[in-house]
């Protein structure tokens, strides 16, 4: 996150913010952040551990979900030492790298166009791009207790 101070039409960002942003320095950043974690998820799909530079993994908890039509799937969750936490959800054939962020309820995660939103043992996927007000496009995942 860029923090800066509130002020006018610049969106509330400090000039120097605003020069990164132009200048493409912001940009080049969270590409290169983006490309040495779709890296290290490649990996992660095998035996490797998820590793990212400066991120200590704390936790890992791997749940098998089943949703209201029948499709089945593990979702791996990580909490790192630094209090962020990322969700391992298969979508179309591909684990996406989900990022934890604000919600007014439950836990919600986002990669890509796809937000994976749980509450207790129950998820919904969503592609946030659909519709102004996004339907699940997998609803009414639970995790399978055993």
């Amino acid at each position: 996150m860029i923090e800066g101070r509130r002020s006018g039409a610049d969106g509330g960002f400090s000039p120097g913010a605003i020069r990164a942003v132009r200048s493409g320095r912001a940009l080049a950043l969270a590409c290169g952040f983006a490309a040495a974690l779709s890296m290290n998820v490649a990996r992660a799909a095998g035996t490797a551990p998820l590793e990212v530079r400066d991120i200590q993994v704390q936790a890992r908890h791997t749940f098998n979900y089943t949703c209201a039509n029948g499709k089945t799937f593990k979702v791996t969750y990580l909490n790192a030492a630094n209090g962020q936490s990322f969700a391992l959800v298969p979508v179309n054939g591909r684990k996406l790298l989900f990022v934890g962020v604000i919600a007014a309820s439950g836990v919600k995660y986002v990669a890509d166009r796809y937000a994976w939103w749980t509450k207790g043992p129950g998820a919904d996927l969503y592609d946030t791009m659909s519709d102004a007000s996004p339907k699940p496009v997998v609803s009414g995942c639970a995790t399978i207790m055993r």
